[in-house]
């Protein structure tokens, strides 16, 4: 069989691949929004798309959510919720600005037990790397996930990530945790920032005097600047 892929299909392909699971209603706001209408556009496209045997698809959740053709997750998985909740902190910075070089499930230590952030990107001109958390944790555990964004911290290795400017000095990611509860978390060397959702954490930089705020390290022999700019 032969078939013509649109730039749109081809765009809506790369980011379920991008993203893991996307529900209907994600791609309706992200692809179809322009069009009068809307809803029934994206139905058309990505029954058409499945049938092609190029997306996967789970009826479990309504509306429905797409998944890649290759995709190790089960159908009825509470891994797919998990991916959902990066998309939606995704579509909540995109009501701001599109974020830039977005990794779901960074792993920027290339190896076990290192940090593993669900989600990177660079928003509004500084980095950042994103702790989603669906479900309450003890202080413990969230304190170990930051004493290894520390360890990483200390090894410079992020200084040479791909995504650093090669013009500047490189900047270590802020580290956002996405959470409904506060944690008693801490570091002196590391930048974190704790809000229910984006639109708190530009609620909480509206004011700022400054359009770029900067938080020196204490160690100054590891890092330049811990950078946020969010106006």
């Amino acid at each position: 069989m032969s078939f013509r892929l649109s730039q749109r299909d081809k765009d809506i392909i790369a980011f379920i691949d991008q993203f893991r699971a996307v529900d209907r209603d994600s791609f309706v706001d992200l692809f179809f929004k322009h069009l009068k209408s809307p809803v029934n556009a994206c139905n058309s496209v990505m029954v058409r798309l499945y049938r092609l045997g190029l997306i996967e698809r789970t009826k479990q959740y309504s509306p429905t959510v797409y998944l890649p053709v290759d995709a190790k997750i089960k159908k009825n998985s509470q891994k797919i919720l998990h991916f959902l909740s990066i998309l939606d902190v995704y579509k909540q910075m995109c009501t701001y600005s599109v974020p830039k070089h977005v990794i779901v499930e960074d792993k920027p230590t290339g190896r076990k037990g290192g940090i593993e952030p669900d989600l990177f990107c660079i928003f509004k001109g500084s980095p950042f790397w994103f702790e989603i958390q669906r479900n309450q944790y003890s202080e413990q555990k969230m304190q170990d996930k930051i004493n290894l964004y520390e360890e990483f911290f200390f090894s410079d290795e992020w200084k040479a990530l791909q995504w650093q400017p090669e013009d500047r000095v490189p900047i270590f990611p802020s580290v956002i945790l996405i959470t409904p509860v506060r944690y008693a978390v801490s570091s002196n060397h590391i930048r974190i920032i704790q809000v229910a959702n984006i639109h708190e954490l530009m609620e909480k930089y509206k004011g700022a005097p400054k359009q770029t705020k900067e938080v020196s390290s204490r160690t100054t022999s590891s890092s330049g600047r811990i950078k946020i700019n969010l106006k």
